[in-house]
């Protein structure tokens, strides 16, 4: 599973312009049963995906895509998360890649 940061950058006052682009780009990610939660982070700007399914090149060839990212709005930090303990309900984020 991944936890992707998504840092807002000094650009942040493009995020307004770009978020039609990013909200069908996380609207996508949960579509294809890749995106497991998203949200804004507090404090401070920026935003959390939590992610499951594929593997690191393609998490990370998925986040490139973001509008937010491309523009520079926004820089990307991927954590891959290997859970050694999981709730049973959470069994579904240990989907193999």
């Amino acid at each position: 599973m991944f936890i992707v940061f998504l840092k807002l950058t000094d650009r942040r006052d493009q995020a307004a312009a770009l978020m039609d682009g990013h909200n069908a780009w996380l609207r996508q990610g949960f579509e294809d049963g890749v995106f497991r939660l998203a949200g804004s982070l507090s404090p401070g700007p920026g935003g959390a995906v939590i992610a499951s399914g594929l593997s690191r090149h393609q998490i990370e060839d998925r986040v490139s895509t973001d509008p937010f990212v491309i523009q520079g709005v926004a820089i990307p930090e991927i954590f891959e998360v290997t859970p050694s303990r999981l709730d049973p309900r959470l069994d579904f984020l240990q989907n193999p890649a």
